[in-house]
């Protein structure tokens, strides 16, 4: 998500902050940020005023005289950001001890249907009693699938026949839901592949007769301005209560996140990630301008965690971890855990300072975390549950046999086991100390490579942008040439 404008934006403020700052390099700098807004489909008025906005604030005292411009001018660029998106309320507004009613509006093809399914699966975990209207009548399809997501959520669903009436279809539906005790029904309205007059009289008709509370529009954020032109439409018909954008993580620009708000007044409520039912997400401004920036999102990554991982596994690894009686099948567990959130290039990306690195090795020959993670799985799956328990039983010739069985070198079974026991050795120690003293040991196990999957693997494929090998054998070698030469030059 957001990878070309984040590169673009990141190249056009390191341009602003680099050399002595003065108020020409920085309006220049500025318009390298408009260029990067504009081919993310960003609209061509909000680039213009966010540009102004940034430059009246980057050519102040403030940043002139600053110790530290360039922290300065991101952080004049991600108050923009998130000015520019925000504010935002992602809070739905429902009626206690009454029914809310929720219109879900959008063209053809944006994820509608699927959105309605989501939401509803978000308001039933929060302990709310969902129903959903199927008022799509012009697609059966869009009928069998809501029906089909409503099994798939144990959530009931009412729908009327394929060309029939949607107005008393949806009036229909808030009479079942009344009667069943629902606290929310949620509309999913007729779509179109373009606005035309038959949609939007049929839209307004339903909005009269049944008069939700909340109207929101999806919109597919890959279509760019054509999203945000969708929504103005919308909302001079409708007066829309939020939008939801859907597609975020695939190919998309931003032109759409970075627009909507701005056009059309209308706030960003949620937004659409992966084809999970569990994929719909609050839109926070701070969050979003701090990935766009390549700041990463820690909060996410927790809030990842949280609803990815077994916490009783995690417990209990722990535990062994801090009591000494850590295994390579503990290990295991570990990595399966840590595959849940995704691949390890996408979680690098929510953590700060990671993003570069995972740029990085995107552009060099044989990184590539994710195949050092199935490696490692090799290496350990080939072993007995002895040697997976007890390593040190596991000599040359044992050495050869799992090598041999994962397709690695055996020197790479060495170094995995022992990275392994400098882990397991740090961990044991940590026990029975206090919480400065354990920070003191995580920073060593970092630096041992144990939150690098794969870094046994690096020193024999780092590679430069130039071509040249860049190994720590290297880096040995060339300071004791260095030390070589200042000693000749002494006895000179």
């Amino acid at each position: 998500m957001f990878e070309s404008l984040t590169e673009n934006l990141k190249d056009a403020v390191g341009s602003i902050a680099r050399g002595r700052l003065t108020e020409a390099n920085i309006r220049e700098g500025v318009q390298k940020v408009r260029q990067a807004l504009l081919e993310a489909d960003v609209n061509y008025d909000v680039a213009k005023q966010f540009t102004d906005a940034v430059a009246e604030q980057a050519v102040g005292d403030r940043v002139l005289k600053s110790v530290k411009p360039a922290d300065q001018i991101i952080g004049i660029v991600h108050e923009q950001l998130v000015a520019l998106m925000g504010p935002t309320n992602f809070e739905i507004p429902l009626r206690r001890g009454e029914l809310t009613i929720l219109m879900m509006t959008g063209l053809q093809g944006a994820g509608k249907t699927t959105t309605c399914g989501k939401l509803a699966q978000r308001l039933k975990k929060e302990g709310h009693r969902v129903m959903l209207v199927a008022a799509d009548l012009q697609r059966p399809a869009a009928i069998e699938q809501l029906q089909t997501l409503g099994t798939q959520i144990d959530v009931p669903v009412h729908a009327g026949q394929p060309g029939g009436d949607p107005v008393a279809v949806c009036l229909e539906g808030r009479s079942q839901a009344k009667k069943a005790g629902a606290d929310v029904l949620i509309l999913d309205t007729a779509g179109r592949l373009h606005i035309d007059n038959e949609l939007m009289g049929q839209l307004e008709k339903i909005d009269r007769k049944i008069a939700p509370h909340q109207v929101y529009f999806v919109c597919d954020a890959m279509t760019g301005q054509d999203a945000v032109n969708s929504a103005k439409a919308f909302n001079e018909a409708l007066e829309l209560d939020g939008v939801i954008l859907t597609k975020l993580d695939g190919d998309t620009r931003g032109g759409a996140a970075l627009s909507i708000r701005a056009v059309t007044g209308v706030p960003i409520k949620f937004v659409g990630t992966g084809e999970t039912l569990d994929g719909l997400d609050t839109f926070e401004p701070e969050r979003m301008a701090g990935r766009i920036l390549g700041m990463g999102d820690v909060v996410g990554l927790v809030r990842q965690a949280q609803e990815s991982l077994d916490a009783d596994v995690m417990a209990d690894t722990q535990k062994r971890m801090l009591d000494g009686n850590f295994t390579l099948d503990d290990f295991l567990k570990s990595m399966d855990q840590i595959k849940k959130l995704g691949s390890m290039k996408s979680i690098m990306k929510l953590i700060p300072g990671m993003g570069q690195l995972s740029q990085m090795m995107d552009s060099l020959d044989g990184m590539d975390p994710d195949k050092d993670v199935r490696k490692q799985r090799a290496i350990i799956e080939s072993m007995t549950q002895e040697e997976r328990r007890k390593p040190d039983v596991i000599d040359r010739s044992r050495r050869h046999r799992i090598a041999a069985g994962s397709g690695v070198d055996p020197s790479e079974v060495s170094e995995l086991i022992k990275q392994f026991r400098s882990m397991g050795g740090l961990m044991k120690n940590m026990a029975g100390m206090g919480m400065k003293e354990r920070m003191g040991a995580i920073k060593d196990l970092g630096d041992a490579g144990a939150f690098n999957p794969g870094a046994q693997f690096a020193d024999k494929k780092v590679r430069s942008k130039r071509g040249g090998v860049q190994t720590k054998d290297d880096l040995r070698e060339k300071k004791r040439k260095e030390r070589q030469r200042k000693k000749k030059n002494r006895k000179r």
